[in-house]
């Protein structure tokens, strides 16, 4: 089983990024996938989640900037971030959870905004 997150780099303040989450021997429609991220110094966030029936909910820091998506038939979740702000810049990873199933996380891809 691996979640392999990407899509992570360097982009200037008001910039865009998109990151995939995608995941590898599990059945990936029965999973809820969360994105979190952690800056240096700092306790992990959660910044966006998607259910399995799709529904999305974000924290207050990124709401109306980030939209989470996600796509099956590809097993795999995306994080559109835009306006992206210094603030942003942090860890991003990913993160498999179901009922009665064991939790899976990724390795993290790194966001770096610069001002």
């Amino acid at each position: 089983v691996q979640l392999q997150a990407s899509g992570g780099g360097l982009v200037q303040a008001g910039g865009s990024l998109r990151l995939s989450c995608a995941a590898y021997g599990i059945l990936f429609s029965i999973y809820t996938i969360h994105w979190h991220r952690q800056a240096p110094g700092k306790q992990r966030e959660l910044v966006a989640v998607i259910g399995r029936n799709g529904s999305p909910d974000y924290s207050d820091s990124v709401k109306g900037r980030f939209t989470i998506s996600r796509d099956n038939a590809k097993n795999t979740v995306y994080l559109q971030m835009n306006d992206l702000l210094p603030e942003d810049t942090a860890v991003y990873t990913c993160k498999a959870t179901s009922p009665f199933k064991p939790t899976y996380w990724g390795q993290g891809t790194l966001v770096t905004v610069s001002s």
